[in-house]
């Protein structure tokens, strides 16, 4: 004969239910007395058919659980009200190489919260919900498995005003090479070798208060050197750009308007994404990122505007000073755009669009164009096996420049061509509930002319001195490719150990060799300039091993 507990157990296993199917809510029951409807039951028998049906009923609801547990992350339950995690792009943003800044949140929200589906959902996200206005774009899935990406799921800096960033990235570069003067070239995300060096210190956040929106992040370490000296535009008149903005990864200011699934206006230095690794290395897939993101912009200096028509895309058109420039290099700025598109939760499509720059010192008709387009995609998703995840990344760049002596594709009048042909393949696995990864890719490009590529820092050169030791003259050619294998250790999901090889190979003379890039006596006379009796080591090939330390809060 069953009595009271089972009416009791029946009526919590049927709570339970209502509440998976968030139907109705369940009205709580306090200390043992019998629920109102069953007061008058409770000593009653329950007819053993009735009883029956209850077991069978109960023994469902275990199996939905036990089912609904075992579902792949993708499948899982997320609330539309939930908020994308912060990224290096913004406030509000799905932290992505793909730019992804959301709507600011509203007045009592802070700027940030998570896309998992634990997370609380912002202020602003609830009067969405209760309002029946439109969810908060990417919001509908995890994306942090996104190459570009930051796999944070929360903020522990977070507050009703301003969301806290702090980033270290410490690295240890084995070159085998052992060049003497401990220079690494052609890459800007690390300079020196066979030393411990700080990458990049960045400290700053997101601002937040009713609908106006900051963000300002520093960048200390040799990111404020090496950045700086990739653009040429400083060279051009006066107070100094580059000192003015060497420690500045991320300045702007702006405003969301609550139309469509918002809209915000930025201006000031933010991150392009041209390349779809990030700037920030904690973010990425690998350290050393192939040629078509490590030579493509990784700022702009100008303003933005952000569209999101669904939860699904977003618009972003640009006007800015130049091809990665703090100032304008002849007096025409560029223009570009950036779409990106997630349908779902395991696939992103992203085109970044460049037009009309004028961008080389010297050539004042010379015209830029570029097409940088990526997909990524998550094939596998199953949190209970070992091999938890995985994901494949494929960039295509397609650029060239017109005018003041040379032409796109076709050669005119004896005009040489100069263009950017190149791609990058990336695949990405986790393993033990993303503790550890490894990342295997590489890729390859085509740069007659050498305008995107990085100058070696020969006797000090840098983008606007130029160096003898290494033309950048139209027609100049230059091939290159690389390969690398990435192993991480994230033990938490502010922390990663990070071990990569890279192997990296040009059709000229390109990388520090053992004698290295600097004169004797150290740089002398002006930078990039000929110093009698010495010549640089340059080879065609460079191995290395990396060891770095990720912090992000």
């Amino acid at each position: 004969m069953l009595k009271f507990a089972l009416h009791r157990k029946w009526q919590f296993a049927l709570c339970g239910l209502v509440f998976m199917l968030g139907q109705y809510p369940c009205l709580a029951q306090s200390g043992n007395q019998p629920p109102t409807e069953l007061a008058g039951a409770t000593d009653q028998q329950i007819p053993p058919a009735v009883a029956k049906q209850l077991d069978a009923l109960e023994k469902r609801i275990d199996e939905l659980e036990a089912e609904l547990k075992n579902r792949p992350v993708d499948q899982q339950p997320i609330a539309a009200t939930k908020v994308p995690a912060q990224s290096a792009e913004g406030a509000l943003a799905t932290p992505s190489a793909s730019a992804v800044s959301a709507p600011p949140a509203g007045p009592a929200a802070p700027a940030s919260q998570p896309a998992d589906p634990e997370a609380k959902a912002s202020a602003f996200a609830q009067s969405q919900a209760m309002t029946g206005k439109h969810s908060m774009p990417f919001a509908f899935a995890d994306f942090s498995w996104l190459n570009g990406n930051s796999r944070e799921k929360d903020s522990p800096l977070d507050s009703k005003v301003f969301t806290g960033e702090f980033r270290a990235d410490t690295s240890y570069i084995y070159d085998f090479a052992h060049p003497i003067d401990h220079t690494l070239v052609g890459s800007s995300e690390s300079g020196r070798t066979n030393e411990v060096q700080v990458q990049q210190l960045g400290i700053g956040g997101d601002f937040h208060y009713d609908n106006v929106r900051g963000r300002l992040l520093t960048q200390f370490g040799l990111y404020s050197t090496q950045t700086p000296r990739n653009d040429a535009t400083p060279g051009r008149g006066q107070w100094n750009l580059a000192d003015a903005y060497r420690y500045l990864a991320e300045a702007y200011g702006g405003y969301h308007f609550d139309v469509l699934h918002g809209i915000n206006v930025d201006a000031g230095i933010f991150m392009s994404y041209v390349g779809l690794f990030s700037y920030y290395n904690y973010d990425n897939w690998a350290y050393q990122p192939s040629y078509v993101s490590s030579n493509t912009p990784w700022f702009f200096n100008g303003v933005r505007v952000q569209i999101f028509p669904t939860e699904h895309l977003k618009i972003e058109p640009w006007l800015i000073n130049g091809w990665q420039a703090y100032g304008t290099a002849n007096g025409r700025p560029g223009f570009g755009m950036q779409v990106l598109w997630r349908p779902n939760g395991k696939l992103e499509i992203l085109g970044n669009q460049y037009a009309v720059g004028r961008d080389t010192i010297g050539a004042p008709f010379r015209t830029r164009f570029h097409t940088d387009d990526s997909i990524e995609y998550k094939y596998y998703d199953n949190p209970l096996r070992f091999l938890d995840k995985s994901a494949f990344s494929v960039t295509l760049d397609l650029g060239c420049e017109s005018g003041s002596g040379v032409t796109c594709l076709h050669k005119v009048k004896g005009l040489p061509k100069q263009y950017f042909l190149g791609f990058m393949v990336y695949n990405r696995w986790w393993f033990h509930k993303d503790l550890f990864g490894l990342t295997l890719g590489g890729g390859a490009i085509d740069n007659p002319g050498r305008y995107l590529v990085l100058l070696p820092p020969i006797n000090g050169a840098t983008a606007f001195s130029g160096t003898p030791y290494f033309t950048e003259n139209p027609g100049d050619p230059y091939k290159a490719w690389d390969a690398s294998s990435t192993f991480d250790y994230m033990p938490s999901q502010f922390m990663t150990f990070r071990w990569e090889f890279d192997h990296r190979g040009a059709n000229v003379p390109y990388f520090a060799g053992t004698g290295g890039v600097t004169p004797p006596g150290g740089n002398t006379g002006a930078p990039g300039s000929l110093v009698p009796g010495f010549t640089p080591d340059l080879r065609k090939d460079e191995n290395r091993f990396n060891i770095a330390v990720l912090v992000k809060l």
